[in-house]
């Protein structure tokens, strides 16, 4: 990526956390980056294609992360456990990182679903690559291996809103081993 456009993007990151997505402007943008509204506007069309590289480039940390953790030697039964924990922890650190980028995040979904899609198609292929391993080794049984990553993927989803409040990521925390074994109960 070019530097002028991490420039842009990094800044208009630092605006959004400082103002929210929706009271920043493009001159803001501009004046943050010390770059012009010329030269902003070259690189972005408008705030909401800022915004989505913006939420793009978090989520290619999530992806990163998992990446990693897919090329571990851990068991499937581990390393599911270990996607799902990784996946929540990401978020939690990507939105509070943020400032007021957490309101938006969870506020703004229609925008942020379509930035999502990308991530989502690469963690539901990760998702169905520890579940298949699993069969294959005998630890999971036969199952509809499609519509389980899908139900995981969505119930991991559903956590980050709750996951994000420190109480509740402490308590998921602690309770590491009961979530573990209510979902490998489930594959077994």
């Amino acid at each position: 990526m070019g530097k002028t456009r991490q420039l842009l993007i990094n800044a208009a990151r630092d605006v959004f956390a400082q103002l929210g997505v929706k009271r920043t402007t493009m001159n803001d943008i501009a004046e943050a980056s010390n770059k012009g509204r010329r030269t902003l506007y070259t690189y972005f069309k408008s705030k909401e294609e800022v915004y989505e590289a913006v939420v793009a480039q978090e989520l290619d940390v999530l992806i990163d992360q998992l990446k990693k953790l897919m090329n571990t030697p851990l068991s499937p039964e581990k390393k599911l456990i270990e996607f799902i924990f990784t996946h929540l922890t990401t978020i939690d650190q990507i939105i509070h990182n943020n400032g007021s980028l957490r309101a938006d995040f969870f506020n703004d979904i229609k925008e942020v679903q379509q930035v999502r899609l990308r991530a989502d198609v690469q963690e539901l292929r990760m998702l169905r690559e520890i579940l298949t391993e699993g069969i294959q080794k005998r630890l999971f049984v036969e199952l509809d291996v499609e519509m389980a990553s899908t139900i995981i993927f969505y119930s991991i989803r559903g956590l980050e809103a709750p996951y994000t409040k420190e109480s509740v990521a402490e308590r998921m925390q602690q309770r590491r081993e009961y979530i573990a074994n209510f979902i490998l109960k489930g594959l077994k």
